[in-house]
């Protein structure tokens, strides 16, 4: 007898090595849920499945570096689940309706506990799932509100034998990495209800701001200075902000929250910005804050960043976001990265699932959709979905590469020279749930009326703006076609265009190239590898698909019929002043980043000469927090926060298109290398670049080709195009024509 007791001990202890019983006792407390279970099966390792688009393509022999330590530790991984197609579609539909005027639901917000109460995952699947991750050796830090995050902790090893996937060291362009060689594995029983792990790597966003060129300047000035720069009186003036603020609609009672992975050098610095530019005089009201958010329950994984060079960033957002709302609470809300997390991403899910979110959100960081990770993009899709729920208005930088996203600088703030991997956006600003800012530059040195828009002296607050200006598509490239032909060129591209002015097959050889053989342009395009696999790094190939198109982008004119979600949805003076002068001003007065302490007047003319340490910024991360802020005094006038601008901003443009101001010449077309891939392709429809081109023959010969291009993308006069969207905003006509139920 004590033999087959022995036996049955023993066949049991094997029974348990293959099964996790989903009832095992929980150390990590659960949301509770409504949803159906997806997870009907007992756990056997012995039938594991890969989570598919897990992991980066630079994870690759060309790049391997050798593994790492065992015990290097990897802190807050976070496992994405998902939810069925028929309770993803149930979501869907309730976004529809609280968006919806003639709906009973219309901005019934939900709080973070009440949407993962009804759509996130089945208390018993989240058992299932934390139980196993618990019987490996992780630490499950916590579960989020929404109930389809895990945030977990362990170290390399765990990873290795639980997911049965090594971490690797990588030398990616001389930059050290970390990433997982291969797709993880988790136990079959599992895969219904989980998507995958959104980052095991240290791969991080980019900023979408650029430096201003103070150095280069049209031959056209005004007043024997260079064209004026963009300061908070000027964007009130243009934007039509000024009868808002006298009628007291400053943003006050409102907070926006700029999404960062650092601390502010100094706070100081959006004192001195207000104070210069009238702001406080304008808008006691208006404050600062940081902020290091927590999610409503569970452990606060959110540690101070501290601050890093990243700092331009953080102020640029602060201050800009000031700007346009005044008299608005502007919150930093920073957590650092973990080892494989980024800190914007901690940031937002904790801002999202917290007890009280702020109603708007804005972020000037990206990547590009095909190198994002399939579970990276559908994180933030799903992330900012819950957010609009919530009743959160997002704002995203669409970025700074035409439509190029995934061409960018081999170190950060820098620009590819040309573009190589077809048509690309960023996978932040590309979901259906946020508002897509681009970038627009100034019309008045191309037309040469400077004198109309600019006074030659400026107010006590240094605005010398006259009144709103017409737009052109902010494009550096020397294969914009405007900047071409103010230069004398017939076209951008092409043997005798300017791109190919600028360079030679031995090099560069010309003083413009620093500053136009660059992939520097606002941002636009479709979504095309959101969901899916590239088979190419960086491009839109493979299982490669895009989000599908949202109800509310239809209907308008110029709205490409792709199927896809098109960004961006309205664009703001986002320019760097390369070609035509113009930027913006910021106090930044970090040393050790490129600052300068905000000494003597802010010039005018944003020469930066004399006493004047001022600094010039531009990019689509200028647009993002202004948007942001404009939506403040909307939620102001109205008194309520209003989830998904777009849903209004598109209806406006159907019902009271003088809202926008349209972009109607002018294009993001970037220079682009080589024939054989300069072009993306979405169904089959070719949206190749107009670009440089250098092709060797056979021979050795050099051969241009001028046929192969069509433009991408040109603004034109249909309500919304690629370039430019919808346009820029009357920011006063917008707040009056708000609809309000």
């Amino acid at each position: 007898m004590f033999r087959a007791r022995s036996l049955s001990i023993i066949v049991l202890l094997l029974i348990a090595s293959v099964y996790q019983i989903p009832g095992r006792a929980q150390t990590t407390a659960l949301p509770h849920t409504t949803s159906p279970a997806l997870i009907h099966e007992r756990v056997d390792e012995s039938k594991m499945v890969a989570l598919t688009g897990n992991t980066r393509l630079e994870a690759s022999a060309e790049n391997d570096a050798g593994l790492v330590s065992d015990d290097l530790a990897l802190d807050h991984m976070m496992l994405q689940l998902k939810r069925s197609p028929e309770q993803e579609h149930a979501v869907e539909q309730l976004i529809t309706e609280l968006h919806d005027p003639q709906s009973p639901k219309f901005h019934k917000w939900l709080t973070a506990a009440e949407f993962g109460r009804e759509y996130g995952g089945a208390e018993s699947d989240l058992r299932a799932i934390t139980g196993w991750l618990e019987a490996k050796g992780f630490t499950v830090n916590s579960v989020y509100p929404n109930g389809m995050v895990v945030d977990f902790s362990g170290n390399a090893g765990l990873v290795r034998r639980a997911f049965q996937t090594s971490i690797h060291n990588l030398n990616v362009n001389g930059v050290h990495h970390i990433s997982n060689f291969s797709n993880p594995m988790i136990p079959a029983a599992l895969a219904p209800a989980v998507s995958g792990i959104v980052s095991i790597h240290d791969f991080r966003p980019h900023k979408m701001s650029r430096a201003a060129n103070t150095a280069k300047r049209p031959a056209y000035t005004l007043g024997g200075g260079a064209p004026p720069a963009v300061v908070p009186a000027d964007l009130a003036t243009i934007y039509d902000l000024n009868p808002l603020f006298s009628q007291g609609i400053t943003g006050a009672g409102q907070t926006i929250a700029v999404l960062e992975d650092t601390d502010l050098y100094t706070a100081q610095d959006w004192t001195t910005f207000r104070k210069t530019f009238g702001l406080s005089q304008l808008a006691p009201s208006g404050s600062l804050t940081t902020v290091h958010p927590s999610p409503a329950s569970g452990t606060n994984n959110c540690s101070d960043p501290g601050v890093n060079t990243d700092d331009d960033e953080a102020i640029l957002d602060a201050e800009w976001a000031s700007a346009a709302a005044p008299g608005a609470t502007i919150e930093v809300a920073s957590c650092s990265d973990s080892a494989t997390t980024s800190g914007l991403y901690v940031a937002g899910q904790n801002l999202v699932n917290s007890t009280n979110p702020p109603a708007i959100v804005s972020i000037s960081y990206g990547e590009c959709e095909a190198e994002n990770t399939a579970s990276m993009n559908l994180s933030f899709n799903l992330l900012f979905q819950q957010a609009v729920a919530e009743g959160m208005s997002i704002f995203v930088s669409s970025g700074d590469e035409g439509a190029a996203g995934c061409d960018v600088g081999s170190f950060p703030g820098s620009a590819a020279s040309s573009a190589s991997h077809g048509i690309a956006v960023s996978a932040y600003a590309s979901t259906p749930y946020n508002v897509a800012v681009g970038g627009t530059d100034f019309a008045d040195v191309l037309n040469g009326n400077t004198n109309s828009y600019w006074s030659n002296t400026n107010s006590a607050t240094y605005g010398s703006a006259r009144s709103y200006i017409p737009e052109i598509p902010w494009n550096d490239s020397c294969a914009g076609s405007l900047y071409a032909g103010y230069l004398g060129y017939s076209t951008g591209y092409g043997a005798n265009g300017f791109c190919n002015s600028i360079t030679s097959p031995n090099g560069v050889n010309s003083a413009d190239a620093p500053y136009n053989l660059v992939v520097v342009a606002g941002s636009g395009g479709p979504s095309n590898c959101a969901t899916g696999v590239p088979s190419i790094f960086g491009v839109a190939s493979g299982t490669c698909q895009g989000w599908a198109k949202p109800s509310w982008q239809s209907g308008v004119s110029g709205i490409a019929s792709d199927g896809v979600r098109d960004i961006p949805d309205v664009s703001l003076f986002a320019s760097d002043g390369a070609n035509w002068g113009h930027f913006s001003i910021i106090c930044f007065s970090d040393p050790s980043n490129g600052g300068t302490p905000c000494t003597g007047a802010p010039n005018p003319y944003g020469t930066n000469g004399g006493n004047s340490t001022w600094s010039g910024i531009g990019g689509t991360s200028i647009a993002s927090p202004e948007m942001a802020g404009i939506q403040a005094l909307v939620n102001q006038s109205v008194g309520a926060r209003q989830g998904n601008p777009n849903f209004v901003y598109y209806a406006l443009a159907l019902s009271n298109p003088s809202v926008f101001h349209p972009v109607t010449q002018g294009d993001i077309d970037v220079d682009c290398a080589g024939i054989e891939n300069c072009f993306g392709f979405i169904g089959n429809v070719d949206y190749g670049r107009n670009g440089r081109i250098f092709a060797t023959t056979a021979g050795g010969a050099l051969s241009v080709s001028t046929t192969s291009f069509v433009s991408a993308y040109p603004a034109d006069s249909s309500t919304w195009n690629f370039a430019n969207g919808l346009g820029s905003v009357d920011a006063y006509k917008l707040v009056t024509n708000w609809i309000k139920q």
